[in-house]
This record gives structure tokens, sequence and C-alpha cells, in this order.
């Protein structure tokens, strides 16, 4: 992956990491409002505001890190500072907490009360942040944190009880009362909390890491899907490259009624004697862009250039029940465009021929090279029809096939005409006045 591929994926995951982390803040100040007000409820008044402190503390670091996301303050060290800083704080309410003042209990039977769980959610918001990193940190944090809070809690406690004090074959008085002192605290049930703790950090950075890659994946075949589409619609029309990539580069054959439009520069000789080569491809250029603009606006797809010409399919490859229409409507347009337009500081004319019937499309070529054709009578005869133009002094011929298909646009017949390759005398159309 080149250096600028490898920074655009970079700043997609950054700007994830940071929706992600905004959106569990989001969620963590939802989560303190209704903790505060059910331990307003549910404990005596004294008690309660001193959850609401350690709570609005909570709060206003989650508040904190929100504002600083996406700032020129932040960096990508700030976002460990933050998991670390919520870690200790609830580290420090174990060590500080005393769930019962009354009883005087030891410091160390607040880990009887299942406390170690809040230190998940911990580790759930740092899983927003879509960052392996992130959760090995917090599992590290979390397991140290609450390490350290056992170790503060139990450093001046003369007695410290574990489950070796309960002895072999207990009665039931014996375990009853080792396992209901207040003094039992075992490290042994510490440490298998932290390693659960640490393996499902670890889990959770593993899933991360692997879907990480797999956006990644995703992000670079879309660069280069991207890329190809960009590349090779220069050559082929966007919508027919598109359905390539999505066919995984085949077009399937296809036959279906379409309306061929085949569009021309008239004169086009004694203008190339005049403009030399560079002012001749500065017209062509400038024809063909606006010529394709405009099929592109009535749903044409632009499917072949040759010389000053070029050829456009309306219904293929890309369905248009109104093709017709559409196709009239952009010889219109293109002619229109051409009679009020300089092109490359020139006047031009333009002769157009539209004709609908049956179409075959797809994929041809050889070597390793294909191309987007048609082929059909339809296609013959718009290519006769731009011909025949100067023998009726138009601009526009169509087909009565065209013709009975159009809504919207006004036909004057002009006759019917023998064209070259086609049996029967063709019924000739072209706009009105």
């Amino acid at each position: 992956m080149d250096s600028s591929a490898h920074e655009s994926t970079t700043a997609t995951f950054q700007e994830v990491e940071q929706t992600g982390l905004k959106l569990a803040i989001k969620g963590r100040i939802v989560a303190i409002v209704f903790m505060g007000a059910w331990l307003i409820v549910s404990r005596p008044l004294d008690r309660a505001l001193e959850f609401v402190t350690l709570l609005s503390v909570f709060a206003f670091l989650g508040l904190l890190h929100y504002v600083v996301i996406g700032t020129g303050a932040d960096r990508p060290w700030v976002k460990f500072v933050f998991i670390t800083c919520d870690v200790a704080l609830l580290s420090l309410a174990v060590i500080l907490g005393d769930s019962f003042p009354t009883a005087d209990l030891p410091q160390m039977a607040i880990f009887r009360f299942g406390v170690f769980q809040y230190y998940f959610i911990i580790l759930a918001v740092a899983a927003f942040s879509f960052s392996p990193a992130m959760l090995v940190w917090s599992g590290m944090a979390g397991a140290l944190g609450w390490l350290g809070a056992y170790a503060w809690s139990v450093r001046d406690e003369p007695t410290v009880l574990n489950w070796s004090d309960i002895p072999p074959d207990p009665t039931q008085e014996q375990f009853y009362a080792v396992f209901f002192s207040p003094n039992f605290a075992p490290i042994g049930a510490v440490f298998q909390e932290i390693l659960t703790f640490l393996v499902v950090a670890v889990l959770i950075a593993i899933v991360m890491r692997r879907a990480r890659a797999t956006v990644r994946r995703q992000l670079e075949a879309e660069r280069d899907r991207a890329a190809i589409s960009q590349i090779f619609g220069r050559y082929v029309p966007e919508s027919v490259v598109a359905a390539m990539v999505a066919d995984e580069g085949a077009l399937a054959p296809v036959e279906r009624p379409a309306t061929v439009l085949f569009a021309d520069l008239a004169e086009f000789t004694q203008m190339t004697e005049h403009a030399g080569a560079r002012g001749t491809m500065a017209v062509i250029n400038q024809f063909f862009d606006s010529a394709t603009e405009i099929i592109g606006r009535h749903n044409g797809i632009v499917t072949q250039f040759q010389g000053d010409a070029l050829m456009a399919t309306f219904n293929l490859p890309v369905e248009d029940p109104d093709h017709a229409t559409h196709a009239v409507r952009a010889a219109h347009d293109i002619l229109a465009t051409v009679n009020n337009q300089r092109f490359g500081g020139r006047d031009l004319s333009v002769r157009i021929g539209v004709a609908t019937g049956n179409v075959m499309a797809g994929n041809i070529g050889g070597g390793g090279r294909q191309s987007y054709t048609v082929y059909g009578d339809a296609v013959n005869l718009a290519a006769r029809l731009e011909e025949m133009n100067k023998t009726y002094g138009t601009s526009v011929l169509f087909t009565e096939s065209t013709a009975d298909l159009m809504s919207g646009a006004a036909a004057q017949r002009i006759g019917e005409a023998t064209v070259r390759g086609v049996n029967a005398p063709v019924a000739v159309y072209t706009l009105e006045g």
C-alpha cells in the first residue's frame, strides 16, 4: 500500500475510533444519570450523596474527554490517559468505599460485595474505540487497579483468611467460620478475577484486530475499485464500469429493445484543414464532452467514439422504459447546444440519427482486452439516418418505431426512404419546427 493510501486508511480508523468513543461517552452519561437516580431513591441520603458525587466525577471525566476528542489537543495517547483515570477513580472508590459504616467491617470486606463487575463497564467503553491496543491497555489497567485496591485494603490487616484456611474435609461450622468471616478475602479469587478480566480484554482485542483487518481489506478493495473505475471510466461509460465491477469484469450478453443515437459533425474534413491537429482535438473533445453530458442527463450511455462521431444507447446496459423519448430529447439538446455554442472557438453543425429496435449488447475482445459493444439493425439504421440528413436538409432524423414510443415531443413525418441494408422502405421523422 502506498503512503497516501496508508494515510487515508489510518485517518478512516482514527475517525471510527473518535466516533465510537463519543458514542460510548454518551451512553456512559445516560447510564450515570439512571444509576444516580436509582441510588438517590434506594439509599439513605448521606450514602446516596457519596455515590452521586463519585458518579459526577465519572461524568465530568467523560465530558472532558468528549470535548477533547477530535480537537487540536487530542493525541493518540489521550484516550489511554482517560481510561487510566477511570480505572484509578474506580479503584480509589474501592479503597475508600464503606458499604456498611456502622458494622465496623475491615476494608477488605468490600471484595465480598461484587464490585469487580464495574471494571467490565470500563472495558466495554474501551471496546467502542475499535482499537485493540486500547482494549489491551484497559485490561492491564483494570487488572492492576483491582490488584492495587486489594493490596491497599489488606496492607494493615493482621489476619487475611484464604481458601487454604478452610481445613480439609471441613464441617459446616468450620466452613462457615472462614467463609463468612469479615476477614475472608482470598487472594486466589482476586487473581482469578484478574485472569478472567485479562482474558476477556485480550479476546475482544483479537476480535477487534480481525475486524480492523477485514475493514482494511474492504477499504483497499474499494479504493482499488474506485481507481479502476476512474481510469476505466475515461474510456467506457460510468454505468458500464459500475456494472462490470459488480460482475467482476463481465457484462452478461443481453438482447432487448433499445434506442440508438448516432451523431456526427458536419464538414469535419474542411475544419481539420484549417484548425490543425491540436485545434481539431480541442474542438472534438469539447463537443464530445458536451454531448456526453447531455446524453447522460437523459439516461443514455455513450458506447463508442469514432473520429468525429459518437454512438449512444438508451435502455442498454441500464434499463429505461422511456428510452425513445429520452434519446430524441438528447438529440434535441445536442442540436440546440451546437447551434448556440462555439467549440474551440469554432461554430459547428451536427447530424443525428436515432433508431429503435432490438439490440444485442455485451463484452467482446481478445488478447485480454474487451469493449462493450452493441449490435443490431437499429445500430446500422441510426448511422444511415445520420447520413441521410444531408439528403433531406435536416439535422435530426429518427424512425417510426422511435416516434411511436415518444411522449412530450412533436414528430414530423418526412416520408419513406430507401435505406441501404434495409429491404423495405423506412418511414423517417424529424423534430417538428
